[in-house]
Order: C-alpha cells, then structure tokens, then sequence
C-alpha cells in the first residue's frame, strides 16, 4: 500500500483576481442596460382602472404624463383628500396646466410637437368632473392628443 503524507511545508496558491474588474464591469454594463429609472415620485393615490381594449404607446420619450388622484397620507395635511393634479413631481392646480403644456412643446424639437401626446393617468376613484375640467384646459392649448392609462383588465 502507499503511504500519504501531509507536508507542512507547501503553502497554497492564492485565489488570482486578475478577471475579478472585467466581471464588475459586466455587471456594471448589464444593469445600467437593464435597469429604467423612476421617473416621477408619486406624491397622489394612482389606482389604475382596468380596461380590455388597450393599446401600447409606441414612443414613450413623446409622453407627458398627467396624475389625478388623492395625494398619499404624508401630504394628506397640506393638500386634503380631494383627488389633485401632478405635474412632474409636484402637486399643481388647474391653471398650472398651460404653462406645463408650453414647457413639453419647448423641451422637444418642433417636428416632434405635433406627436406628443399626454396621457392621463387617474386614480379609479378619481370624480369625473376633474378629468373634463383637465380635458378642457388641454383643449385650450390645443393639446388634442389624450391618452387615458389602464391596466389590462378581463373580458367579463
């Protein structure tokens, strides 16, 4: 039979990390590709309704997004309860609408102006009566291509 030794004297070979930053980079590049930033930080309610007939919007850089609905309970004391608007990231009044509107025209080239759609997106506990009041200022600065975002919902 053989014998086996163990020799204390060899030492082990340590651990090469030669490739360790060519493999944080990877990761670095595949979650910077991956990866889409919060746009907007919600500051009311947004319970989407749902819908069945649904269509995705193609070119989402030609979206400005309107939001109804309660504003959350952290501010709750400043703004009440009623459904308000959002404009961004903050909580705007009826007449701050226009000058939003102008804003987006002017943050995009002239050719893609008449593309630019607004898509409002509204709590499902929203009244009514605040999405025509928005509908008729959008309607004032000729801003006439409106989106209303769903959830895709089943057909009953």
């Amino acid at each position: 039979m053989a014998k086996f030794r163990k020799s204390g004297s060899k030492q082990m070979n340590g651990i090469s990390t030669a490739s360790l930053p060519d493999i944080v980079f990877m990761l670095l590049f595949f979650f910077m590709t991956c990866t889409s930033m919060k746009e907007t930080d919600y500051k009311v309610r947004i319970k989407l309704p749902q819908a069945t007939e649904i269509k995705k919007l193609e070119k989402k850089n030609l979206v400005s997004y309107i939001y109804v609905g309660a504003p959350l309970p952290a501010f709750q004391g400043k703004y009440g309860t009623e459904p308000r608007i959002q404009l961004n990231d903050k909580i705007s009044e009826l007449y701050d609408i226009a000058p939003y509107i102008e804003g987006e025209r002017q943050s995009h080239p002239e050719a893609e102006v008449p593309l630019l759609t607004y898509s409002l997106k509204v709590d499902s506990d929203a009244k009514m009566g605040i999405v025509t009041d928005i509908k008729q200022e959008l309607r004032e600065v000729q801003a006439l291509k409106i989106n209303y975002s769903t959830l895709k919902g089943e057909k009953k």
